[in-house]
This record gives C-alpha cells, structure tokens and sequence, in this order.
C-alpha cells in the first residue's frame, strides 16, 4: 500500500513538471532578443538626429521593449553621403534584423536596394508613393511602410508666411537637392503655382553639395527684395547651420520646413514635428514585432505642425513682425 502511494505521488510529481515546460519554453521565448536595425540619413553626432533616433527608443520601452532584454538595436549614421548609406544598408541587411527604421527618403531607397523581404519602417518621406516605396497609403502592399512629413500644398503656406513676416519680398528662390530629394517638383510646383497668386517671381535654387550653397543664396541677394524657400530634405537638414548663416549674412529672409533651422537661427518655420514622427514608428515596431505585416499597416500622415518665429533674427534683418504672425505662432524665439 506504502508502495502504491509512493508511485502515485512520484507521478503527480513528474506530471505537474510536464505542464511546466510549455509554461517555461514560452516564458524563454517571450523574452528573446530581437533584432531591430536603424538607417539615418544624419550624423551621430547631430543633437537633433540623436533626440530622433532617441523617441523611437523611448516609444519602444513604454511599450515593452527594453534594450538588452528582448531587443538589441544596430544603428548606422550615414549623414547624406550616398555610398555609405549603402554599405550600412548592406551592413544592416546582413544582420538579418526583424525590422529596420529608416530616416528618410534616401536611405528607405538604399534599404529596398538589399530587401524586399525585411520590414522597413520609415519615418520621414515626403512621397512615398511617387517614390515607389508603396502601392498606396491604405495598402503599403509590400515590406515597407511609415509615415510621411508635409503634404506638396504647404509650399503655398510657406510662400504665405514669408509674405506676412516680409511683405516686400517679391522674388524667392527654392532651395533644394535634386541629387538627395529627387522628388522636389513635388513640392516645387505647388510654390510656383502660389507664386502666381501672390505676384511673385519663383526661382528654383538646386544645390548639388556644400560648396554650392554660398554662391546659389548670394545670387538671391544680388537683387533687392529677395526671399528664400528652403525644401525640407536630408542634405538641407544636415547644413542646416550653415544655410541659416548664409542667410543672416546676406540678409535674406527665409522660412524653413522645420523647427530645427529657427533653433540654429533661421527666420521662420513651418512644418511637421518630426520627433514625433520618430515617436510614432515605434508604435509600428511594436504591431511588425508582434507578427503583423508591413503591408497592412497604412502610411500615417503627421499630425503635429510648428510655427516657430525667431524674433532675434526678424530684428537683425529689419524685420516688423505682426503681431497677428506672433499669436500664432507655437513658439517665438526672443
């Protein structure tokens, strides 16, 4: 009888141990590392791209990724050079991540050029239909998806802007890389059809690399009542220091697509907060990690904007700005 119960306890014991393990496997399984890879189109040591890539982090951990717990991210610093975006790219690929975030339009292309199968979030594209990135918004259709910055009609709103804080303007050039932002006429055209409307001469302004921005933004000044349109784009944004300076110095004023260039002391910008597009992708990472596909996650347009006025520079540049502009502004620099 004492036998009897030893063999019945010793079996209730191994078959408790037994319901165990699905229990233990999927507890291993659930905190496995997973791989995700981040492409910028900025240097590492650019504050802005770092509180980006930071957002996205950030958006990851309230949602329950910690890094070295269950994700491990790789990140590849490009700038806008367009041959290392590519070897990181390649370099990124070979990982064999579970997804990649991509910054922008140049390094989603240099991403596509090593998989159709990865999932690729983007953060910032401004066209990623025209770029052939997706099928459409709703039906990304393929492995990649994301979220776009500004719509092509803000060109008029920037040409508006620029009228109400510089009411003289009467010839503005746009500012643009056709090399990094093939797309521009996505955005050039709407500025010339609103330059019609407001009596405008529109000059289109391409730069090719640094050393052309002195001499492109000089010949606006060399005319009086000249203005500039800076075209958001990953090279624009990287010289964005230097863009604003040579504005200051031949006193020309400008509006930019974003807060960054008033910070580094530009006129006026209008545009998406890209941050919080950063922020955003991680909500995507998240559904990706959990076993959904990039092609039925839609492409999300922004849905925070920035008006932001420098009045220091409006001051240097002789510059009156109503106080209408100024009420409606999200932020004045003073």
């Amino acid at each position: 009888m004492q036998f009897d119960r030893l063999k019945r306890r010793k079996f209730i014991t191994l078959l408790g141990g037994a319901a165990a393990w699905p229990l233990a496997a999927r507890a291993q399984q659930a905190e496995r590392v997973r791989r995700i890879g981040v492409l910028t189109a900025y240097s590492e040591s650019d504050p802005e791209a770092q509180a980006r890539v930071g957002a996205f982090r950030e958006g990851l951990q309230k949602l329950g990724w910690t890094e070295c717990r269950n994700i491990r991210t790789d990140a590849r610093w490009a700038t806008s050079d367009s041959a290392l975006m590519q070897r990181f790219a390649e370099e990124l690929v070979a990982l064999q991540p579970e997804l990649i975030l991509s910054s922008s339009r140049p390094t989603t292309a240099a991403l596509l050029h090593q998989t159709r199968t990865i999932p690729i979030i983007f953060a910032i594209v401004a066209d990623p239909v025209g770029s052939g990135f997706v099928a459409s918004f709703p039906r990304p259709g393929g492995n990649v998806t994301g979220f776009t910055d500004i719509q092509p009609t803000i060109a008029g709103k920037w040409l508006e802007l620029l009228k109400e804080i510089a009411p003289r303007v009467a010839r503005v050039a746009f500012l643009f890389n056709p090399v990094t932002a093939p797309h521009f006429e996505y955005y050039l055209n709407p500025f010339k059809a609103a330059a019609a409307s407001f009596a405008v001469e529109a000059i289109a302004a391409p730069v090719r690399d640094r050393s052309d921005l002195n001499s492109v933004i000089a010949a606006q000044a060399r005319a009086p009542n000249g203005g500039l349109i800076v075209m958001p784009d990953a090279f624009i944004v990287t010289h964005r220091a230097e863009i604003t300076l040579l504005a200051a110095r031949y006193r020309l004023p400008a509006v930019y697509s974003y807060r960054i260039f008033t910070d580094a002391g530009g006129l006026l910008s209008y545009g998406s907060d890209l941050v919080d597009n950063f922020r955003r992708a991680a909500a995507y990472a998240d559904r990706i990690l959990k076993e959904a596909k990039p092609s039925e996650l839609p492409v999300q347009a922004p849905v925070k904007f920035e008006l932001v006025i420098n009045l220091k520079t409006a001051t240097a540049l002789g510059l009156d700005v109503p106080w209408f502009l100024q009420q409606r502004a999200d932020e004045v620099i003073e």
